[in-house]
């Protein structure tokens, strides 16, 4: 299981990007193999690695689909195999 923070930005497209970003997120809500939170800097997504990966290529796809003609895309991964740990476990255990 993966717990993976996501921000895709488009390059180039002005100041305001909260169209390509929808975009993005339109993607998570039509899936259902992935959870995820939005966050307002960054997506946190759980789930297995490889389906995880998959929808972030979806995502990119998104944002060229929509107009964007360059993507930043930054990922942080914290991915365990000794335990099943979820985004509330993983935030419960600091706070």
């Amino acid at each position: 299981m993966a717990i993976v923070a996501i921000s895709l930005s488009p390059v180039g497209e002005g100041v305001s990007v909260g169209r390509y970003v929808s975009k993005a997120i339109g993607v998570l809500r039509e899936q259902e193999r992935v959870r995820f939170e939005v966050g307002p800097m960054f997506t946190t997504l759980e789930g297995d690695m490889r389906e995880v990966f998959e929808v972030i290529r979806k995502m990119q796809e998104a944002m060229f689909d929509g107009g964007a003609e360059r993507v930043s895309t930054v990922i942080k991964v914290d991915e365990r195999r000794d335990k099943l740990v979820t985004m509330e476990e993983k935030l419960a255990s600091v706070l």
